[in-house]
């Protein structure tokens, strides 16, 4: 029994990496993003809502991150989630905390495209091959995500 859950288990895992590796989305003004676009780079895609206060917390170290890095190697881009439907809400809060990177208003359709947002913030990481090497849940740091990619050695 134990064995069928955990060979369950890492099945979801690689369903979940398999449906991750081709995403599209469309940001707040109708732009398409692809992981695809991004071959080449680092792509940090987080799920945060504007009512979080841990995802909140992270946004300025994730503004710092992408401007220290979008030109070169790394991009962000931002799922905001229990938006109530008032896209106005999200880009207004964006302007407000000057986040420049991409933003897309999401759903429980587009989280489960990348193994779900059950807890915010939740962040997938992909290396520059477009292959999904982390996941974390929780506030990240700027320095969080350049250690771990110095670590990996890209």
């Amino acid at each position: 029994m134990l064995k069928r859950v955990w060979l369950m288990l890492c099945l979801m895992m690689v369903v979940a990496s398999a449906q991750a590796a081709g995403w599209t989305l469309r940001d707040t003004q109708g732009k398409a993003i692809r992981l695809s676009d991004y071959k080449g780079k680092w792509v940090l895609v987080n799920f945060w809502a504007t009512w979080c206060p841990p995802c909140r917390e992270e946004i300025p170290d994730l503004e710092a991150l992408y401007q220290a890095h979008a030109r070169k190697d790394l991009v962000v881009v931002g799922v905001a989630m229990a938006y109530n439907h008032d896209p106005a809400s999200v880009t207004q809060f964006a302007r407000n905390m000057h986040m420049t990177y991409p933003i897309v208003l999401g759903d429980d359709g587009i989280a489960a495209q990348f193994g779900g947002a059950d807890e915010l913030p939740t962040s997938y990481l992909f290396n520059p091959k477009g292959k999904e090497v982390g996941f974390h849940i929780g506030p990240l740091t700027r320095q969080d995500i350049e250690g771990f990619i110095s670590a990996k050695g890209y």
